[in-house]
C-alpha cells in the first residue's frame, strides 16, 4: 500500500560500541540535534531548547503509558533459570509472554518465581512467545514486587536491572501501566520543561500506546515489506481526541515526542479515515518511506538501532539520506544512542 520498495540494508549503519548509552544524563540536560527535514540543515542543541523551537498553537504529543517490571526468573526443576518477559495480559492468570531460550521451554512445565508462585507455559505461538498460566494469579501489585524493569539488551547490567532504573526508565508523566518498554524520547522531559513548552505557547496533549514487541522486534526479513508488525493497544481520550481534531482542522502543527507517539497517531487517523475517534484500539502500523503522514507535523525521537523499524519510521518522515546523514554526524560529534541517550528533533 505504501511501501517503497527498499532492503532492510538499505537502514544499516556502523555504530561505535561505546556510543550506545548505559545510563541516562541529568534528566532534561540532554544533547538534542536538530534536523531540518526540508533543506537538511542540522543543529547542536541541547533538549531544554525544545520550547525555543515550538510555536504558539502547536500541540505536542506525549505517550503516558507506564512501564511496567515485567521481567522475571523463572527456575526449572533442574534448576536452571528461564527469563519470562511480559507481554501483555490475557485473562486474569494468563500472560504472553516471551521466554528464553525458548527451545529449552516445554509446555506444562511448572517453573518457580521468585515469590514461591508458579508459571506455566501453556501454549506456543512461536517466536518464543507463550501463553504462560500463573498460579496465583499475576497482578501489577505482584509484579512490582517480584519484577524487574525489562531494560534493553544493549544496556549491559550482569546482575540484573538496578533500582535506579525503576525512575530512569520511566517518564515523570507517566500513568497508566502496561508497557515492556519505554516511550523513549519522553524520558528527556522533567516538570520544568513541560512548563516551558506551556510557556512557549504549546498545547499539551497526551495518549497511551502501550510499547510491546511491536516496536522492539528486530527486522530478520530482507525486504521491508516482507517484515510483519505485532500488535500494540492504544487510547484517546475524550479530551486527547478533540486536541489532535482540533490541531488538524485549524493547521497547527502537531509535535510527536517518540516514534510511538507517532504510531499512535497514525494508527488512529488511519482508522479514522484522517479524524481520531476517543476510545481505544490496536496497531500494527508499519511506517517506511512512502508513507504518506496524515498528522505528524514535527517530532522528537532518540537515535535508533540500524535496521530497525523504528529508524525505518524517522527515515519515512526526515527522508532516508537526511536521516542516515544526520546519523553519521551524531555518530561523528559522539552522540549517544538508543534508550538512555540524546534525542533529535525534526521538523
Amino acid at each position: 500500500m505504501y511501501y517503497a520498495r527498499v532492503q532492510t540494508d538499505d537502514f544499516d549503519f556502523e555504530l561505535p560500541i561505546e556510543l550506545v548509552a548505559q545510563k541516562p544524563a541529568e534528566r532534561g540536560a540532554s544533547r538534542m540535534m536538530a534536523l531540518d527535514r526540508s533543506g537538511g540543515s542540522l543543529e547542536h542543541r541541547k533538549v531544554s531548547d525544545l520550547p525555543g523551537l515550538l510555536g504558539s498553537g502547536d500541540l505536542l504529543l506525549l505517550n503516558d503509558t507506564r512501564v511496567i517490571p515485567a521481567r522475571l526468573g523463572a527456575r526449572r526443576p533442574t534448576g536452571r533459570v528461564l527469563e519470562l518477559i511480559l507481554l501483555r495480559r490475557v485473562t486474569d492468570d494468563r500472560w504472553e509472554s516471551l521466554l528464553r531460550p525458548s527451545a529449552r521451554a516445554r509446555s506444562g512445565e511448572r517453573l518457580v518465581l521468585s515469590d514461591g508462585g508458579a508459571a506455566e507455559p501453556a501454549e506456543s505461538l512461536g517466536e518464543g512467545r507463550w501463553i504462560v498460566r500463573f498460579d496465583p494469579p499475576l497482578d501489577l501489585m505482584r509484579l512490582d514486587r517480584i519484577g524487574e524493569m525489562p531494560l534493553p539488551p544493549y544496556i549491559e547490567r550482569p546482575e540484573g536491572a538496578v533500582d535506579a532504573d525503576r525512575s530512569d526508565y520511566q517518564t515523570v508523566y507517566a500513568a497508566n501501566p502496561g508497557a515492556v518498554a519505554a516511550p523513549t524520547a519522553g524520558l528527556h522531559f522533567t516538570e520544568d520543561l513541560l512548563e516551558g513548552v506551556r510557556e512557549a505557547g504549546a498545547e499539551i496533549g497526551f495518549l497511551t500506546l502501550h510499547v510491546g514487541l511491536g516496536t522492539f522486534r528486530p527486522v530478520q526479513v530482507e525486504e521491508v515489506k516482507d517484515h510483519e508488525m505485532h500488535e500494540e493497544w492504544y487510547r484517546f481520550s475524550e479530551d486527547a481526541a478533540a486536541a489532535v481534531n482540533g490541531a488538524l482542522d485549524a493547521g497547527r502543527r502537531i509535535v510527536c515526542v517518540g516514534t510511538t507517539s507517532v504510531r499512535a497517531l497514525e494508527g488512529a487517523l488511519e482508522v479514522g479515515e484522517g479524524r481520531v475517534r476517543p476510545g481505544h484500539g490496536w496497531t500494527r502500523i508499519f511506517i517506511t518511506p512512502g508513507f504518506e503522514f496524515r498528522g505528524v507535523g514535527a517530532m522528537l525521537t532518540n537515535f535508533h538501532l540500524p535496521r530497525s523499524t523504528l529508524l525505518m519510521l524517522v527515515s519515512a518522515f526526515a527522508g532516508r539520506e537526511k536521516t542516515l546523514t544526520a546519523y553519521t554526524e551524531a555518530i561523528a560529534e559522539r552522540y549517544r544512542f538508543f534508550s538512555y541517550g540524546d534525542a533529535m528533533f525534526i521538523g
